[in-house]
This record gives C-alpha cells, structure tokens and sequence, in this order.
C-alpha cells in the first residue's frame, strides 16, 4: 500500500481544519440535471466530499481526506450508534448510489451511469477517512472553465430530503448564471429574468427528482416534491423561492420558480450589520413603498380597473394586492391611455373583452405581464388605426341588423360586443371595496 505524501498530509490538514461554513461545492451543470439514483444521506456525502476538492489544484489520485467529526457534524449525529450508521451509510453510497448523465454531443446524447465514490477508508482508532471519486466522474468535479455550478455546502447541510437537495442544486445552476450576468453583462434584461425566474416541465423535473413512477398523482407529486422541498429551501438556505403551476389548456404543463437571495450581514465600521439596518437602504425601502402607495390609490380610482372587473379579468380580491394594482397603474394603464385616445372608452373595453375570452388558464398569474403584451400587440398591429369608412358597421333597429356603408350583413344576429354582466348588488359590493381601501390608504398616508 503506497504511503501518503509530506504535501497530501498538509493537504489533509487544511481540510479536516476547514470550517464547513466557508466551503463551497463547485460541479458541471450536466452533473447537477443528472438523475440522482441515491437516498438524501449519500448524495449529502457526495457533496461534502466534493467540497474538499481544491479545484485550483485537484488531487492527482482523486483522494480526499475528511475528519469523522466534521462528517458526524455536518449530519448532525451524536448518539452512540452513529459510527454504525456511518458505515450502513458508506454501504448505501457504494452498492445503491449512482447518477444517470445524460450529456448533448451536437449529434445525440451520451448517456452514463456512474457510482461516484467507489473507495473508503477509515478505521477505529484515529479520525480519518479516505474518499477516493471515481475516475468517470472527476471531469464533472474539476477542471471546470464553464458550465458548472457553485454553491454553499452549509445549505446542503440543512436540507433534510433527497427532492430539496436536488431542487436546490438545480436552483442554484439558474441564479448562479443571474448573477454572473447581472454583474458582467452580455445578456438582455427579459433573459436575466429568466435566470431568476427559471421555468422547468413537470415530466423533466420527474426525471430529475426520478420520481416517474413516485407519486404519479398530480397533487401528491406537487405537496411532495415541490411544496416541501421549496418549504425547506426557503428555510435552511440562502434563497426564498415560491413558484407558479403553469398550464397549457387544463393540464399543468411546467413549474416557473421565483427566486431571491436573503440579505446577507455586511461589515459596517468594523461590525456586521443587516444591510436593513443601513439609513440609505432603508429610506429607499421608504420611498418605494410610498410610491406604490400613491399608484394602487391612482389605480383605485382608475376608470380601467373598473372595466378589468366588469370583464372578468381582475377580481375583488386582486383589488386587496397593493403590489398587482400598483403594477397595472404603472406599466398597463399607460397603454390603455394610448388606446382610449385612438379609439375610444368603449374600444378599450371591447378590446379587454377580447383579451378575456382569448385568455388561457396558464396566463392568470401573470396577468400585469399578460394584459401589457396584449394591448402592445394591439396598439402595433395597426389595426386601431384602420380608417373608420373601411370599417364595416351596424346599426342596431328593432328585429333586424342594418348596414352602414352597404358590407354584407352577417347572418348572425347582432351582439353588444360589450356587455357588462355585474349586477347590482356586486356593483355595489365592488364599491364597498374600493372605499374601504382607498380609506385605508388615506390612513396609513396620514
């Protein structure tokens, strides 16, 4: 058995000293959409393995070394039985675990399938393991130049579920690439959006999570996989994330995440201080919220949240979300002023009605999003601006349907292309609504 080295002994030293707050775990992206064939405590272990790579200057034999108590530590066991299940654990990781990569060559996809770590080593009288990787999966650890992910290993610690592991890996290969953007440039604004507020199908997210053939009923697969997962992320992480069930007609086709980072302490004279703490920040917080204030009360008066309410497109729920308001007043009605002005109150309301009949299930959460692209296309169409005596009308008269300027008469019998279905006693619930908002605002202004 060859011995080890005066410079793997240093080596073995600086990481068994390492804190396990400051490590980080650096993989090739293709690594982390792969199929994770393992429990949450080998794929935990893999991380922590990986975290002891030096990247810079990986190890020529593919060996690390970890301490049994930073190993028990990170796991957070301290019971008796724990080297029992250290070593049923190592026994799982080498006969059980395996991921499945799937990696595009231009022509086709290779696949393989790799048991990460097939070697360890300890014994019962010192504190030291050997890990040695597998030589097929070294080029997915180091060497990296693109394509890979970085990501803290203190988070992965915290996670207590295989799915939550794996979304959050996947989670952070997306906000990685946000913020490498957003700092050094080269993407447009609609596709840092996208970086942060990334979009997967239900059947990819399956394959990854291989939970194909797991939870096959929609709900479960959902509470399960995603809620749960997203609950613990939000939790034990750096990140918040929510999420959005997107449709194609009545069927849940993919899942669009949100994700932010929580403010991280900043050093202040010396001293970590919450960066809400900081005056700037916080009168800039001040000042935000002022402004979307005096916009949900601008949109709270608008004639066009009334016409969004009678054509279904806004409920008097939405109405209590300060934020969605405030965006419409900001970004939508605007355009709607450009459309009043060319063809009139009542062709906007006929265009909302139109947008409401041709409106998916997949587009309600993102409505303010939804209603700007819509009246853009209508307002660059050109079709608001088609001269009125090419236009064909009809006058309505008692029974029968009168052309104007002599078009052929439609054999359908003519319809308000309008119609306001609100009754009474919702109008003036609406009302009712609307008052006692806007008297809150008035309140919380004074």
């Amino acid at each position: 058995m060859s011995s080890i080295t005066e410079k793997a002994k240093k080596q073995k030293q600086v990481l068994t000293l390492n804190k396990l707050t400051k490590r980080k775990v650096v993989e090739h992206n293709d690594l982390i959409t792969s199929i994770a064939k393992m429990d949450k405590t080998p794929l935990k272990m893999f991380e922590l393995a990986i975290s002891c790579i030096d990247t810079e200057n990986p190890p020529k034999d593919n060996t690390v070394y970890l301490s049994k108590r930073e190993l028990f530590a990170f796991f957070k066991v301290s019971d008796n039985d724990k080297h029992s299940r250290f070593k049923q654990s190592i026994r799982s990781m080498q006969k059980e675990a395996y991921f499945e990569i799937k990696e595009n060559k231009g022509k086709g996809f290779d696949f393989e399938s790799i048991i990460p770590i097939p070697y360890v080593k300890w014994n019962d009288y010192n504190d030291e393991v050997t890990i040695r990787f597998d030589q097929a999966i070294m080029p997915y650890l180091i060497n990296l130049k693109k394509n890979f992910t970085q990501h803290a290993l203190s988070d992965i610690s915290e996670l207590n579920s295989k799915y939550s592991i794996i979304l959050y890996r996947w989670l952070s290969m997306n906000y990685n690439q946000y913020e490498h953007y957003a700092n050094k440039g080269g993407r447009r604004q609609n596709q840092l959006s996208e970086y942060c507020n990334p979009e997967i199908k239900v059947a990819e997210l399956r394959t990854m999570t291989d939970t194909i053939k797991e939870y096959k009923e929609t709900y479960h697969f959902f509470r399960y996989v995603v809620e749960n997962s997203l609950k613990e992320i939000s939790k034990h992480t750096h990140f918040n994330v929510t999420y959005e069930k997107l449709k194609v007609g009545r069927s849940i086709d993919r899942i669009q995440f949100h994700i932010s980072k929580k403010e991280q302490p900043q050093e202040l004279n010396g001293e970590y201080k919450a960066r809400e703490q900081d005056p700037a920040y916080l009168q800039d917080k001040i000042n935000k919220e002022v402004n979307q204030q005096a916009l949900f009360a601008e949109a709270m008066q608008s004639l066009y949240t009334t016409s969004l309410l009678e054509s279904s497109l806004l409920s008097p729920f939405d109405m209590q979300d300060i934020t969605l308001m405030a965006n419409l007043q900001l970004e939508v009605y605007p355009l709607y002023k450009q459309l009043e002005e060319i063809v009139g109150l009542q062709g906007v309301k006929k265009h909302l009605e139109y947008v409401s009949n041709k409106k998916l299930d997949y587009s309600k959460p993102n409505l303010v999003k939804y209603l700007k692209t819509a009246v853009m296309r209508y307002l660059e169409s050109g079709d608001t601006k088609q001269p009125e005596e090419d236009k064909t009308r009809y006058l309505k008269t008692k029974g029968n349907v009168k052309a104007v300027n002599g078009n052929k008469i439609p054999d359908h019998r003519y319809k308000s292309a309008y119609v306001n279905e609100t009754t009474p006693e919702e109008q003036k619930e609406l009302e009712k609504i609307k008052k006692e908002l806007s008297d809150s605002m008035k309140k919380k202004e004074e």
